[in-house]
């Protein structure tokens, strides 16, 4: 509050000054609350934790704002009323500033003209959650309450199958986030196994919940089993799938087999280029072969000279005849 009131020095100076005070201070407020009014146009803030958020609550301005004549209060309403921000009378006061936000708030001084008071939280923790209050005194007074929830999905599963023998097997899911989160269980036949797991439920500094579920099964295999972490404040799950197998050998995560079925095509496909490589390396030694073949089968075939055993044809004899009378010539 920005109000100053000064008690009397006597204590019947005092007696008949306190009601009079708190009379006019009634007055005056509801006085200024039907000039001047904060509007928040937004009630509620999600984030998710390590995130920034900025809040808003808006006034009047009327013309070109005096920043000597505004103060800005920004609170968190909690047992201790942290002072989250505080602008008196136009210069910043980081003196009364809580030591939980400190390094982490920013107030966007630029939109104030535009009668915008617009509060940053930067790296938001799970202790940012709950109620703040938007105080502005502007030539009058008002103020808006804002209510701030932090989340942290459940958004790594853990997963665990373990055969304790003689057909029995223990299913695990671990996870951590915030809000507190229920986890249930349900077969292949979407049938709600929840009572019969073990959950619980720890914290550590940070506020998360460390939640492991364990449920435990008899004579089921080749089956899929799910984990939901249903977090109900904030109306969202996420889910993991379990198989059970027959032996250990059949025991495979989804990524397990994933990568086993990867390698198995390629393979096939090294296998497949292989092979019509080796088909068509046969194929031209076997061309070649055949031209071969065929050139000797026509070189058996030339006309033979029945005198002389050559392959030359009396059309050849007559031409070698001429060039040598030429050249006796």
């Amino acid at each position: 509050m920005f109000f100053e009131i000064r008690e009397g020095n006597i204590g019947s100076t005092y007696i008949m000054e306190k009601p009079l005070l708190l009379y006019m201070f009634s007055f005056y407020w509801c006085f200024l609350n039907a000039l001047f009014t904060v509007e928040a146009p937004q009630s509620l803030y999600i984030v998710e934790l390590g995130n920034n958020v900025t809040m808003e609550c808006t006034f009047p301005v009327n013309g070109k704002l005096k920043f000597r004549d505004l103060s800005v209060s920004w609170e968190k309403k909690d047992e201790l009323g942290k002072d989250v921000y505080v602008l008196f009378k136009g210069e910043e006061d980081f003196k009364s500033q809580h030591s939980d936000f400190r390094g982490r708030i920013k107030l966007l001084k630029e939109n104030l003209k535009l009668g915008q008071s617009l509060l940053q939280i930067m790296d938001v923790k799970l202790r940012d959650a709950g109620l703040y209050r938007c105080l502005i005194d502007y030539g009058g007074a008002d103020y808006k309450t804002i209510n701030l929830k932090v989340q942290a999905p459940y958004r790594n599963i853990t997963q665990g199958v373990v055969s304790t023998g003689d057909k029995e097997w223990k299913l695990t899911c671990q996870s951590e986030g915030y809000p507190k989160a229920e986890v249930i269980w349900q077969n292949g036949e979407y049938e709600d196994l929840t009572d019969k797991a073990d959950t619980s439920y720890e914290t550590g500094s940070d506020q998360l919940y460390r939640v492991t579920s364990t449920l435990t099964i008899k004579n089921r295999t080749h089956e899929n089993f799910r984990c939901i972490f249903w977090n109900k404040e904030l109306q969202k799950n996420t889910s993991a799938i379990l198989y059970v197998a027959d032996s250990a050998d059949d025991v495979l995560r989804p990524e397990s087999r994933r990568f086993v079925g990867a390698i198995v095509v390629v393979i096939a496909l090294v296998g497949s280029v292989l092979f019509i490589l080796c088909i068509r390396k046969a194929s031209t030694s076997k061309d070649k072969r055949t031209c071969m073949a065929n050139s000797s089968m026509n070189i058996a075939k030339l006309p033979k000279d029945k005198d002389t055993h050559d392959w030359r044809g009396p059309h050849f004899e007559e031409e070698e005849l001429k060039y040598i009378h030429i050249e006796k010539t």
